[in-house]
């Protein structure tokens, strides 16, 4: 009996290391599949915001300017609910794509700001989206409850740009902002979990075309 409860136990010890090894190369892939997209979302909205001329085919009118600041919000939609029906590399081209229709459509801060700026606001949210994931990686709580709650955010904030458009509102202007930072913080930590929680929920199965898919959908998130 003693020995029979030495191997279940180190059958257990084998299965939880495993899991372990199995999610941190889960998760360093969804980040890497993430990384690639921000270079090609950087190198995208670069080629194009210091063009002075595809700026101004882009973006002078104010329809077509509207159409490239949400067109990347309509794709993340369909691929978020699609990406895990499309072969893995269906969905890894649809993925890229997206990070180059999002490098388009945030181009014009490279006319409105300097780079100095750009560059200060990329490695504060770089250093503020590590904390949250790790807080999301780390803690104990359920945060699943938190989801609802920040996609209902989520969509007022898009409500409030979109009105602050054609209002030009100074104090919206500055709260809008201040409350994405909120609310994106709340959901960087809420989809690191989901992530992790998801992949210990189908680990077992040993599907590996489905983990690959998940992290696309994970580095989409």
């Amino acid at each position: 009996m003693a020995e029979f409860d030495s191997i279940r136990t180190a059958t257990r010890s084998d299965s939880n290391v495993n899991i372990d090894s199995g999610l941190r190369a889960h998760m360093n892939k969804v980040y890497g599949l993430m990384a690639v997209a921000m270079v090609i979302t950087g190198a995208v909205a670069w080629s194009i915001g210091t063009s002075p001329q595809l700026v101004g085919a882009l973006f002078s009118n104010s329809i077509i300017s509207l159409i490239v600041m949400f067109a990347p919000l309509g794709f993340v939609f369909f691929l978020s609910a699609r990406v895990m029906k499309m072969s893995y590399s269906a969905g890894q081209l649809s993925f890229w794509l997206f990070s180059g229709l999002m490098g388009l459509s945030l181009s014009t801060i490279f006319v409105v700001y300097t780079g100095a700026s750009i560059a200060n606001a990329f490695f504060t949210t770089a250093i503020a989206f590590g904390a949250m994931s790790l807080f999301g990686y780390t803690t104990k709580k359920d945060i699943s409850g938190w989801g609802s709650f920040l996609v209902m955010g989520v969509i007022g904030l898009l409500v409030a740009m979109v009105i602050n458009w054609f209002l030009q509102s100074p104090a919206m202007m500055y709260a809008i902002p201040m409350l994405g930072v909120l609310i994106f913080a709340g959901l960087t930590a809420y989809d690191t979990q989901n992530i992790k929680n998801s992949y210990l929920a189908h680990a077992h199965h040993g599907d590996q075309e489905w983990l690959d898919k998940s992290a696309i959908h994970g580095a989409l998130n």
